[in-house]
């Protein structure tokens, strides 16, 4: 056992230079090696990183499973194997794998963390905050800690103390680019578009290649009556995202008020046709002021008489409330990377979807992102009304 122990330091030791030199797969040989000769939780977690690295979470995700079996009582293991599950939306093996890390040490600040995002994502968000106090007397100066705690104040409608956590967030770490899409989200809500535009703006040059972002900066610059470049917005939005119906939505509604029906009505096909695939997909229920405002546009460029919104939509009070963007639609990739497990979900909007902003001057009427609770009834909008709301 001990000539074991020996040739597996070497093992570590030759590892340390392949990955020094990104050679992958050497370093994988090597760990393999390593455990051949003696199996050791390092071992397991540098494997499973070296696979997260590569992108393949599957794998990432075996190494781990065999990590737990082998040591069942390292919290690090079962925190790290419960973000991986979490990141993948498997809630329950999620919370299993967290409350056993939980179980084992109740302090473990990232497996509080995870917990709490996972009961801010179904709209607990004083549960998750109780468990945000307990994490910020262990890392007082953690940048995801306040991002959270500033996105669980923007789900209860608290404007003022999410913008002021998401600001010391930004201040703490001033390249995250889901911090700067939250506090765009916020400030656009509270119609605040020149502060939305800049924070907006820096999260673009952090994340070029998300639609999404575009978009959200295309209603900013619609506000700000900038239509020109808000229509370069919306192109680039629908040039970059291939699954979101809202970007097409959105943009004919644009181009509608611009008095442009044939564009109007070519995105509002486009957007029809990204609305089948998701039908076909898997069972979805559509949110309902999306459905209202793409039925008015429909009507109005005479087109998608009962194409797509066939499905009824349930009672706001049998399901979470959520805003343009459904979490249940699931239009895009949750935020953040497989590589972000150390910060335990840096982002509250890393489950979250951007609202659905469109042209013309119209307002905001309620809170975009997060499930809220049950609002009262809004009053019917002309088509050229957005498909966003603010707050009243």
């Amino acid at each position: 056992m001990k000539h074991a122990r020996l040739l597996s330091r070497s093992s570590f030791r030759r590892l340390r230079g392949y990955v020094n030199m990104l050679s992958m797969s050497k370093a994988q040989d090597q760990l393999h090696n390593a455990l051949h000769l003696n199996r050791h939780d390092l071992t397991y977690i540098m494997l499973g990183k070296i696979h997260l690295l590569e992108g393949d979470l599957d794998k990432a995700i075996e190494i781990y499973k065999k990590a737990v079996e082998f040591s069942p009582e390292n919290t690090e293991l079962l925190t790290t194997l419960g973000l991986l599950y979490l990141q993948l939306g498997i809630y329950q093996k999620a919370f299993e794998h967290l409350g056993n890390a939980l179980t084992y040490d109740p302090t473990n600040y990232k497996a509080i963390l995870a917990a709490g995002s996972m009961m801010q994502t179904h709209g607990d968000f004083d549960v998750a905050l109780t468990k945000y106090r307990v994490v910020a007397c262990a890392v007082p100066e953690s940048p995801p800690l306040w991002n959270n705690i500033g996105m669980c104040f923007f789900g209860k409608k608290k404007y003022v103390a999410a913008i002021s956590c998401l600001k010391r967030a930004n201040y703490l770490a001033p390249f995250d680019w889901k911090i700067l899409y939250n506090l765009g989200l916020v400030h656009l809500t509270m119609q605040q578009y020149a502060s939305a535009f800049h924070f907006l703006s820096a999260a673009i040059n952090f994340q070029p290649k998300m639609g999404e972002l575009y978009m959200l900066l295309a209603v900013a610059l619609t506000n700000l009556e900038d239509t020109e470049n808000a229509r370069r917005a919306y192109a680039e939005a629908v040039r970059l995202d291939k699954c979101n119906p809202l970007v097409n939505l959105n943009y004919a509604v644009l181009l509608y008020s611009q008095g442009e029906k044939g564009g109007a009505r070519a995105q509002y096909q486009e957007m029809e046709k990204k609305v089948n695939l998701l039908k076909d997909g898997s069972s979805l229920d559509f949110d309902p002021e999306m459905v209202e405002v793409a039925q008015k546009l429909g009507a109005a460029l005479q087109v998608g008489e009962g194409l797509v919104w066939t499905k009824p939509v349930k009672d706001p009070k049998s399901k979470h409330r959520t805003t343009s963007t459904s979490k249940a639609t699931s239009f895009q990739q949750p935020l953040g990377s497989n590589q972000a497990l150390g910060q335990a979900m840096s982002s509250a909007a890393a489950c979250r979807k951007p609202p659905s902003g469109a042209g013309g001057t119209s307002q905001l009427t309620k809170p975009p992102s997060l499930p809220l609770e049950p609002e009262p009834p809004v009053a019917a909008q002309p088509p050229e009304a957005s498909a966003q709301t603010r707050e009243k």
